[in-house]
């Protein structure tokens, strides 16, 4: 080890530090959904007994006292602010939170292992609003959100699409000659099916791009590469050696936004679920109607359900305060299973 080697290691060090201070802060604020008081003079007590009871470490117990002084006066001060919370799938540089700066960079984004915990989250209270990828240009649906979506109370309340560019990217000093695996999400190796087998290399599923990224970071693993968003590299200190590698630069993702109440507003696009017997026809003639009412159609999914029944998601331009649309969706109604808006909204497209 020399001082370069050394200096490398602090710099990671230094990430973390950074990016567990950052989470910590995030998890201070999300404390405050379940207490009334900001102030809590025994929590207090507790860290600070805990901070002078480790005593194996080459600080001074005063200095770390004060510096946690520091950060729990920064915690209550967020604490004071009525923050908006929005979670999403992932660690910090996924898509998805990248999406959701889009559509409000004063939102505070809270990361989730799994898309049932935004889904959860929205539900219970913890956050005020859920984002999640619905379908992209290349992976296609999204499975397990559509699925969630089937089960789910909650309302989309707004949509922003979004060009998905995607970096290989390893730890500084690593060798990119010595590559022989890329983890990634398994939606953004799909998206970069082609450039991995161009260049003979193995892909692994991570849960999550960002977690991907920040994983390799923190082992510090050579011999690897991750497929991440450019936003990952820098919070990760990461090094980028390839930009744009998905297959074709058409890549798009769509993303809901998800909220326990309705958008107050009158909206420009609308999302349905209904079910139908699986039986020649039925689909067509609930489309028919919607040709007949001169209802623009802008996506149309099914997922098979139980019992022989398919589930059926579908967009289409109108607001459900249009007389057009309330009698056409009056209609549709008399001829399937169930039917339920899910949302009436605004959607984003970002060049």
């Amino acid at each position: 080890m020399d001082l370069k080697e050394i200096r490398k290691q602090i710099d990671i060090l230094d990430g973390k530090i950074i990016q567990n201070l950052n989470d910590r802060m995030e998890l201070a604020i999300l404390a405050k959904r379940f207490k009334t008081e900001i102030e809590d003079l025994q929590r207090e007590k507790e860290i600070f007994d805990k901070i002078s009871n480790r005593t194996k470490h080459l600080f001074q117990v005063e200095l770390l006292k004060q510096l946690f002084s520091e950060i729990i006066g920064e915690s209550k001060r967020l604490q004071k602010i009525e923050h908006k919370l929005i979670g999403f799938q992932g660690e910090h540089g996924a898509y998805s939170e990248l999406a959701a700066h889009y559509w409000n960079e004063k939102y505070v984004s809270i990361p989730c292992k799994e898309f049932t915990d935004v889904f959860d989250g929205v539900a219970s209270g913890w956050y005020d609003f859920g984002i999640v990828p619905v379908e992209n240009t290349l992976g296609g649906v999204v499975g397990p959100v559509n699925d969630l979506l089937l089960q789910t109370d909650l309302f989309v309340v707004g949509a922003i699409e979004m060009p998905v560019s995607h970096c290989l990217m390893i730890v500084p000093g690593a060798d990119h000659r010595e590559i022989r695996s890329v983890y990634s999400h398994s939606q953004a190796l799909l998206q970069c099916k082609h450039f991995l087998s161009r260049n003979k290399l193995e892909p692994i599923s991570y849960y999550d791009t960002a977690g991907a990224a920040r994983m390799l970071a923190e082992k510090n693993l050579k011999g690897y590469a991750v497929i991440a968003s450019k936003l990952a590299a820098e919070l990760y200190n990461l090094e980028i050696i390839k930009e744009d590698v998905e297959d074709l630069s058409t890549n798009r993702t769509r993303f809901l936004i998800l909220s326990r109440e309705k958008f107050d507003g009158d909206g420009e696009k609308c999302s349905i679920i209904f079910s139908t017997e699986h039986k020649a026809g039925t689909l067509f003639n609930v489309l028919e109607i919607f040709a007949h009412a001169g209802i623009n159609l802008t996506r149309i999914e099914s997922i098979p359900g139980q019992l022989g029944e398919y589930s059926f998601f579908l967009d289409f331009v109108g607001s459900e305060h249009d007389d057009k649309v309330d009698a056409t969706l009056k209609k549709v109604a008399e001829m399937t299973g169930s039917l339920r808006l899910i949302g009436c909204y605004n959607e984003r497209n970002i060049s």
